[in-house]
């Protein structure tokens, strides 16, 4: 029997690394065709012989939002100390799989997106990697539908918290700020090791939160004694669940134009040595919003739990920290940049309502609090059944107040972008373009249009819609009106 299983799991080895010689890797199936093969032949039997080959384990990260930003900042920093294997981006098991054919190395380290139970089969996933940590960023309601199928955000919390259930050894690293993070740590705390971080500076989010915040332990309102993005804060519930106390956190920001310094204090169990570490120091940061400072701080604490060279620290953490700028955001990053002379644009993917918040608040962090009086804003909307996403969404453009709402179909469907503009109409100045998802071009083209058409010094563009396929391919239409 284990005859048969070693010839069956080299023989899936030697598939999937032939694969890749067939295949050119990138984006897509090429990032995860080899792993495919591999499965297909090997079996899940097969799987843990790869990852026996990582001498610390494997880091599995998932969230709502930030799992990317966050997982190249931990390949950064943990690559400055020891040998890795890391995948972002393209977040399937057989992506992970195919970057654990790449050989030995004492970490791998993974981004892992989950929408539902059924596609991202996550306590299968976790059973097969047998995960040495799973890291989480936030989660926010997004996903309102799978395939055209309604996706209800228990469903899609619960599809989340699997990824770290089976867990018996190891540790989970949980958004203390985020209620619902930090309940899916607390219930994993009999098993494993569970480290939290959260903030601690004077910045804090005054507009109103999106969507209702329930006590995920008794479904009654949270209490928050503050707040510093959307949902995640300091809170407390009267049936005794409350905010985690940090493993790790930033105090002291210092808030620059282009760059800001906080300080990270705290103290983490580091794995590899089985020892707590404390730290206490300085790092500079660009000024890229609370909602990287986030990413920032997650991926610090995942270094810190995870490197096997722990005096390395300070340093590393420094070095990495002060290169840092904003190539290291995805295509779809919300981003400031000027268009015909002074007229200043932000504009980015907000596919949630808690992303979108974020990019209103950022640029008002660059712009001024008053910025609203000026500002045209070009929505791009959800799909059907994506009421939920619509309602965050909505709660913040009210609360931004625009001059004027551009209404564009994000996803699919023009039927749904149109409901929710007769909504949007009633409360703002706003006016709507069909534009349909079949003709990409026309639908930039237009945006493109209305951006450098505005009366307004500002204009925001934030929404739903394909990362690459309309984001990337409309900021690079707009930043070519910047020298026009």
């Amino acid at each position: 029997m284990e005859l048969s299983l070693n010839i069956r799991c080299a023989l899936a080895q030697l598939a999937g690394k032939l694969s890749k010689y067939i295949i050119k890797l990138g984006r897509g199936m090429g990032k995860s065709f080899p792993g495919y093969i591999y499965l297909k032949i090997g079996k899940k039997e097969c799987v843990s012989k790869l990852t026996s080959n990582l001498d610390i384990g494997s880091i599995l990260i998932t969230g709502t939002n930030g799992k990317t930003t966050t997982t190249k900042i931990i390949a950064l920093l943990l690559g400055n100390d020891t040998d890795i294997i890391y995948n972002y981006e393209s977040n399937t098991i057989n992506a992970i799989i195919t970057s654990l054919l790449d050989g030995n190395a004492d970490l791998g380290v993974f981004e892992y997106g989950i929408r539902d139970i059924k596609h991202a089969i996550p306590d299968t996933v976790s059973r097969i990697i047998g995960p040495a940590g799973v890291v989480y960023t936030n989660v926010s309601r997004e996903h309102s539908q799978i395939g055209g199928v309604k996706n209800p955000f228990e469903k899609y919390l619960k599809a989340k918290q699997l990824l770290s259930q089976p867990m018996k050894k190891g540790i989970v690293i949980s958004n203390a700020d985020d209620p619902r993070t930090a309940y899916i740590g607390k219930s994993k705390e009999e098993d494993v090791g569970v480290s939290y971080y959260g903030l601690d500076i004077d910045m804090e989010d005054k507009t109103p939160i999106t969507g209702d915040i329930f006590c995920p332990v008794c479904n009654e309102n949270l209490t928050y004694s503050k707040r510093y993005l959307n949902h995640r804060g300091i809170y407390e519930c009267s049936c005794g669940f409350s905010r985690p106390d940090p493993n790790l956190k930033f105090t002291q920001l210092k808030a620059g134009k282009d760059r800001w310094q906080v300080k990270i204090e705290g103290e983490v169990f580091n794995y590899p040595t089985g020892k707590s570490i404390k730290l206490d120091f300085p790092v500079d940061v660009p000024s890229f919003g609370v909602h990287n400072l986030y990413n920032l701080l997650c991926a610090a604490i995942t270094y810190v739990t995870f490197t096997p060279q722990p005096k390395r620290i300070e340093k590393t953490t420094q070095e990495i920290f002060n290169s840092l700028d904003l190539s290291i955001l995805p295509p779809g990053r919300f981003e400031i940049f000027k268009v015909n002379g002074n007229k200043l644009v932000g504009m980015g993917q907000g596919d949630n309502g808690d992303a979108l918040k974020a990019n209103i608040q950022f640029m008002q962090t660059y712009a001024g609090d008053e910025i609203a009086e000026q500002t045209g804003f070009i929505y791009t909307t959800p799909d059907e059944d994506e009421e939920e996403i619509f309602e965050d969404h909505f709660s913040s453009i009210i609360s931004f107040n625009p001059r004027i709402v551009h209404v564009v179909p994000g996803r699919e469907s023009v039927d749904a972008a149109q409901k929710y503009y007769e909504i949007i109409k009633e409360k703002l100045p706003a006016d709507f373009y069909p534009l349909s998802h079949e003709d990409m071009e026309k639908r930039i083209g237009k945006i493109s249009e209305l951006v450098k058409e505005s009366q307004y010094s500002y204009v925001i563009v934030s929404g739903c819609g394909p990362e690459q396929y309309m984001w990337g391919n409309l900021k690079s239409s707009c930043k070519s009106q910047q020298n026009r």
